[in-house]
């Protein structure tokens, strides 16, 4: 049997991205689907200068303009903060050395026509999941697999557009790379309505392929040796929202615990300095389950953060990262998850939420319950997808 091509944001030094991309690949393993994902060395930088012309053109943008400003301030603090700079540079290695060593790659390719000729010696190419078709990336035209022949299997697995509309050249392109695709399924409701809007075709709704995999499945991916020996609260914020700060140091005074955070990814923010009493940089995808599976309680703006959180059984708290009228938002894979669970009121938008969560513990059961259906419906849309591949 031909291999099925991964095509993801395995390269990212982001926990989510990394982890994602990993569950995607463990997921055909047990299906006994032989699978590589693509490696895009070679890509890089054509994919790069078509995501720089999308930027450029959207410059005057307020919505680019902050997102962008926030990874300015990063590199700009890295490069006057010594001591910063190289912390940020150990966790950077501890990425890039959890990604050679986890990910199974192809060749690389030098371009996009290249892997076009190729494209024959797959089976069938699966494009998921993370936050694939961004504007930037539908302009970047990669994830899209738009480089693959009609001939060729194309599957999207709970692929995510991040936001929930698109600029008008982006939604032009998305009207013709959409139909292309074989098997089509997205990971949030606003995708759903997104595709419906656009093109009239109805997509399957799936979850991130992190929750395709039980707790005693990552359990098996994961070392369960604690990283922090006393009892802590995990905060994973990648937004400067301060109702979650103040919200995080209001239960480290009710509890005793030590705050516990990892800072300064998406991007520089001050004010953390003197947040957490522990700050962890060496801390690679691995580590990062492990201080979520160890966790008393977690604080956090991310999905993955929240995803981990549900597969764990956490009392966690969900903040949100945008404001809801940003056009750059994510927030909708957050709302959407959480509603197809049933646990929306983890969800604080003031400190008046977060005090009705804290009296109001997980319901396991329920959530696990939800959680299996969500998971076995997911699973069959994939299974199926792959189906009479030669």
């Amino acid at each position: 049997m031909k291999k099925t091509a991964i095509v993801s944001c395995y390269f990212q030094p982001n926990y989510g991205s990394m982890l994602q991309a990993l569950a995607t690949q463990e997921i055909l393993d047990i299906m006994d689907i032989p699978n590589e994902t693509i490696c895009i060395d070679g890509l890089k930088k054509e994919i790069y200068d078509a995501k720089m012309r999308y930027f450029k053109s959207r410059m005057f943008s307020w919505d680019v303009i902050r997102d962008k400003f926030g990874y300015l301030k990063l590199a700009a603090a890295q490069k006057l903060n010594k001591k910063l700079g190289k912390k940020i540079s150990q966790r950077k290695k501890r990425f890039e050395a959890y990604s050679k060593s986890k990910f199974r790659m192809s060749r690389p390719y030098v371009s996009k026509a290249e892997l076009s000729r190729h494209a024959g010696d797959y089976a069938a190419f699966l494009v998921g999941s993370d936050q694939l078709w961004l504007p930037s990336n539908i302009a970047a035209d990669y994830y899209t697999l738009s480089f693959v022949p009609d001939e060729v299997r194309k599957i999207a697995y709970a692929t995510s557009f991040g936001v929930s509309a698109l600029p008008k050249k982006q939604a032009e392109s998305a009207k013709q790379f959409i139909p292309r695709i074989d098997y089509l399924s997205v990971r949030e409701q606003s995708g759903q309505k997104l595709i419906k809007e656009l093109i009239g075709i109805d997509a399957k709704l799936v979850c991130d392929p992190t929750l395709l995999l039980t707790k005693e499945q990552w359990g098996k991916l994961v070392e369960d040796k604690r990283i922090i020996k006393e009892k802590y609260i995990f905060c994973y914020f990648l937004g400067d929202n301060q109702l979650s700060r103040q919200c995080a140091d209001f239960l480290r005074k009710k509890t005793g615990y030590k705050i516990v955070a990892l800072q300064n990814l998406d991007m520089y923010i001050r004010s953390d300095a003197a947040f957490a009493d522990e700050a962890p940089y060496q801390i690679d995808p691995e580590g990062f389950v492990n201080l979520i599976r160890h966790a008393e309680f977690v604080c956090t703006d991310s999905f993955h953060g929240t995803v981990f959180s549900l597969i764990h059984h956490k009392n966690f708290f969900t903040f949100r990262r945008f404001w809801r009228s940003s056009t750059m938002s994510t927030n909708s894979r957050i709302d959407s998850l959480l509603n197809v669970l049933g646990c929306e009121y983890r969800l604080i938008e003031s400190l008046a939420d977060f005090k009705n969560a804290l009296h109001t513990p997980l319901d396991v059961s329920s959530v696990e319950a939800c959680l299996n259906d969500f998971r076995k419906d997911s699973l069959a849309f994939l299974e199926g997808s792959l189906q009479g591949l030669e």
